[in-house]
């Protein structure tokens, strides 16, 4: 039996005019709004906890968002229980196809939504293992001894040659306007290393690019909940949408 104390918050802002970004923890959908909650877990039980960043402005990176995450709750509590590491990771990519597909079909059938697409990051209890999931720029941490380490690995280009000015500039996502076929998701069975009283962080780049790793370490051994956190984003200056979720391990 594992115990999780859960928070999430998202927010528009200071200079978006909407909130592109979208929160799911379990069978709750975050925008605009805050949410707590406990969660027990057995080893039967299964849990999504995921953060999007939609992208695309005007062409409504705020329905890309909404669509993947409630896509993705319907898709997850609907497969079949007891898939094997590799089986549920094989499951979880015939479902970003599905959904590159069908996001690529909405742009095609109106032009509103042509190009329109959203990051991915994702904490996952299925089968009695944990799970981290990654596509595109929105981040997982791990919290633990005063430490914060980044779990994932960011999908940008400012990754990929190590120059700072192309920080939005992201190299894989989902919908986008892309290749279906080229999206990817890193997945990590993480079980082996979930301890108790670890804190771990999902994040958009609006928390990330306002609030420095030692900012968040110092709010974070301050008890700060997801709200706290993207206030102080926004007070920092808030340029984004905001949005978090943070996973006590009881």
């Amino acid at each position: 039996m594992v115990i999780l104390d859960i928070s999430a918050a998202s927010w528009t802002g200071r200079v978006r005019s909407q909130n592109e970004d979208m929160v799911l923890v379990d069978n709750q959908f975050i925008r605009e709004d805050t949410y707590h909650t406990r969660i027990v877990l057995s080893r039967e039980d299964r849990m999504m906890i995921a953060v999007a960043d939609g992208m695309g402005g005007h062409s409504r990176g705020d329905v890309a968002s909404n669509d993947t995450l409630r896509n993705l709750h319907y898709f997850f509590y609907d497969i079949p229980s007891c898939l094997s590491i590799s089986e549920f990771n094989e499951a979880m990519m015939g479902w970003l196809e599905s959904i590159n597909n069908y996001i690529a079909s909405k742009g095609r059938a109106d032009e509103q939504y042509k190009g329109m697409g959203t990051t991915l990051v994702g904490v996952a209890y299925y089968n009695n293992e944990f799970y981290s999931l990654n596509c595109g720029d929105s981040r997982l941490y791990r919290f633990r001894d005063r430490q914060l380490v980044q779990l994932t690995t960011d999908h940008s280009l400012s990754n990929l040659v190590g120059n700072e000015k192309h920080t939005n500039v992201i190299t894989n996502c989902i919908g986008g306007g892309g290749n279906p076929s080229s999206s990817f998701i890193d997945m990590v069975t993480i079980t082996n290393d979930v301890m108790p009283a670890d804190v771990y962080l999902l994040c958009s780049d609006g928390l990330t690019d306002m609030l420095s790793d030692k900012v968040i370490s110092e709010l974070l051994e301050g008890k700060a909940d997801a709200n706290n956190l993207c206030s102080a984003a926004i007070e920092a200056g808030g340029i984004d949408n905001v949005s978090c979720c943070v996973i006590t391990i009881k």
